[in-house]
């Protein structure tokens, strides 16, 4: 359940970015500015139509090969829920959530159905064309059904919300407090859903009822702001603050490492309201500090309602929307005055616990010298003794041989089961090279490791059936060399010397629904949406690890960087069907060679995505730049440069 929340949450995101626009053009066309009804209009009829976009886009980001066919069922979701259910209850309104609801539906229908085959006489009605139908047929029943279950259904919902928004300060506050507590689960977007486009009515001129936060505020209610209001101070001054106590903090030798990343995300957040790369740089690293800053952003909400402070944004609370929507505001000057107050409490807070408490905050971290250890592994840039010696390592960090029941593994991670999961020591597990930790449950816990994690894990079973003996000391040693001989090795790719390596749709990494490779933990680089079925050589160079169930392949160019292509999510399980393997483990070969063949039918129906990364594994002071996005065809050049 807390996996499928994730996902709608993800899936939010796609809608949620056509505010900007509607924004924009929504304040542009008021009479305060340029007052041109036209562009009003415009605005207005992305505002107004929220919910059917909701449809779409959820039904979109849940298809698990984002065909538009999916997007169509959401769409005729909302169309026959809607149509339907007023000529039961005509005073029912369901606003947003039927744009979710009828969004999930879609979505879990395609994907049920895309591939469904009939008899010949029926087979023109299969496949993606029955999608549509049988979304038909199931949002009539839904519709029959809610048209007498919706009414106190939303009655417990405005009884929720008149209380928050009646709570005063405490109401907003908590609000605040848990919009950032939940950013890391993804969840955050669900509770944003419902107070900025559900929460509290406004009727406008024109005699339309308008429901939500944002709709209000920018639809010009008096009342509308406070659930807005207090993010300004916190991610205009507040976050910036936070990344120079980080620098402020950070060791000397690695604060020029660490000094631009922390600049140039301070001024994204000041500038558009964007905070997570912020706040992922320390969440995971030091989760006290975030408890903190979601503290203080319910304070600042707090603080900002006290004051009668009323305003809004678009798109988030970034310089860009205070000064846009300035004219609607109400106290908008003292949200300077609150955030000159609040980025110095940032920073001493900040600067303070990181310091006292040794938090491993960027540029603090134990582990920077031994994680280049652990990427020296990849590919057997080391010898068995250094992977005993890891695999030793590895097993006491997991509360040793006692703690652990079963080990498997898949192309990057860990698999285990466990005892005890608290007795996990995921300090020590970094410090042998591990790259993150996930625990599933109470018995069941990830370790991500890399591309060497098929030897890893093998020499951990020899180990474990022999009780786990120490080894001996010349293994550290050579553990090391290797390590230093690795890193002094030059890595770079130049734009033409990487081709696009099948047909499909560039997407960012963070878009990939899946935490490992979407949080970066197996290194910089990007995904594909394939249309193609043949995955081919994107650079010239060797082969050096092929995955037993030939769903994933790894490469090393001539200068040195590692390339892992992994197509689909969670095809480990496939077995190696649906695979046709091109190359062998150890041959050289040149840009465009064939590596892969899919069999695009199957693999689409047995895994949970085709959604192909494209990681860099052994990047260390490298920069990974995207040159290209969108769709592309196989063997365009200038995709990425790494320097």
């Amino acid at each position: 359940m807390f996996n499928f929340l994730q996902r709608i949450g993800k899936s939010l995101m796609f809608p949620i970015a056509t505010l900007p626009a509607a924004a924009l053009l929504l304040r542009f066309g008021q009479d305060d500015l340029l007052g041109i009804p036209f562009l009003s209009a415009a605005g207005a009829g992305i505002i107004d139509n929220l919910a059917i976009i909701f449809a779409i886009g959820i039904a979109f980001g849940l298809a698990h090969d984002s065909n538009g066919g999916a997007a169509l069922a959401g769409a005729i979701a909302y169309l026959v829920l809607t149509s339907a259910i007023v000529t039961i209850n005509e005073s029912i309104n369901m606003g947003v959530f039927a744009g979710i609801l009828s969004g999930i539906v879609g979505g879990l229908l395609y994907n049920k159905f895309y591939n469904v085959k009939f008899p010949a006489w029926l087979a023109f009605f299969g496949g993606r064309r029955f999608v549509p139908i049988i979304t038909a047929a199931t949002m009539t029943v839904l519709a029959g059904l809610l048209g007498y279950a919706w009414p106190p259904i939303q009655e417990g919902i405005d009884a929720a919300g008149d209380w928050i928004l009646n709570a005063g300060m405490f109401g907003v506050g908590a609000y605040g407090f848990l919009n950032r507590l939940l950013l890391p689960t993804g969840l955050h977007h669900v509770i944003n859903t419902v107070v900025w486009f559900d929460f509290g009515t406004f009727t406008d001129a024109s005699g339309e009822v308008v429901r939500g936060e944002i709709n209000r505020f920018l639809k010009g209610d008096p009342t509308a702001g406070p659930f807005l209001s207090g993010f300004f101070p916190i991610m205009m001054f507040g976050l910036p603050a936070a990344c120079l106590a980080m620098y402020m903090a950070a060791k000397k030798e690695r604060k020029a490492a660490v000094g631009g990343m922390l600049f140039s995300i301070a001024i994204t957040s000041f500038l558009t309201g964007i905070t997570e790369p912020i706040e992922f740089s320390f969440m995971f690293l030091s989760p006290v500090l975030y408890v903190v800053h979601a503290l203080l952003t319910g304070v600042a909400m707090m603080v900002a309602f006290a004051f009668d402070i009323r305003h809004g944004f678009g798109f988030s609370a970034g310089a860009i929307d205070y000064v846009l929507n300035f004219g609607l505001a109400e106290n908008p000057l003292l949200l300077l005055v609150i955030g000159l107050f609040t980025s110095v409490i940032y920073f001493a807070i900040f600067y303070f616990l990181i310091v006292k408490l040794d938090l491993k905050t960027p540029g603090r971290e134990d582990e920077d010298e031994d994680m280049v250890e652990g990427d020296s592994m990849e590919h057997g840039a080391v010898g068995t003794d250094e992977t005993d010696t890891r695999a030793y390592q590895t097993i006491a960090a997991l509360g040793g041989t006692d703690n652990i029941v079963a080990v498997d593994y898949c192309t990057t991670r860990l698999r285990l089961t466990v005892k005890d999961a608290d007795r996990v020591d995921e300090r020590e597990l970094k410090r042998s090279g591990a790259r993150g930790l996930m625990k599933i449950n109470k018995t069941n816990v990830q370790v991500v490791i890399g591309t060497a994690v098929e030897f890893l894990a093998d020499a951990m079973k020899k180990r474990i059936a022999n009780g786990n003996p120490a080894p001996n000391q010349r293994n550290d040693v050579n553990f090391k060399k290797a390590a230093t001989a690795e890193e002094e090795m030059p890595k770079e790719i130049l734009p033409e010397d990487f081709v696009m390596p099948v047909d499909g749709k560039i997407i960012p990494l963070s878009e990939v629904p899946d935490e490992v490779f979407a949080q970066g933990m197996m290194g910089p680089g990007f995904a594909i949406v394939p249309s193609g079925n043949t995955i081919h050589s994107p650079v010239d160079g060797k082969i050096v690890s092929i995955f037993p169930t030939k769903h994933a392949i790894g490469l090393v160019t001539d200068t040195g960087v590692e390339v892992l292509i992994h197509f689909g999510l969670d095809t480990v399980n496939l077995k190696g069907q649906g695979f046709d393997l091109l190359v062998e483990d150890g041959q050289l070969v040149q840009r465009g060679d064939a590596l892969l063949k899919v069999d695009m039918d199957y693999v689409g129906a047995n895994a949970p995505s085709t959604v192909t990364p494209i990681v860099f594994t052994n990047l260390t002071n490298q920069k990974l730049e995207m040159l290209k996005t969108g769709n592309q065809r196989k063997g365009t050049a200038s995709i990425i440069k790494v320097q």
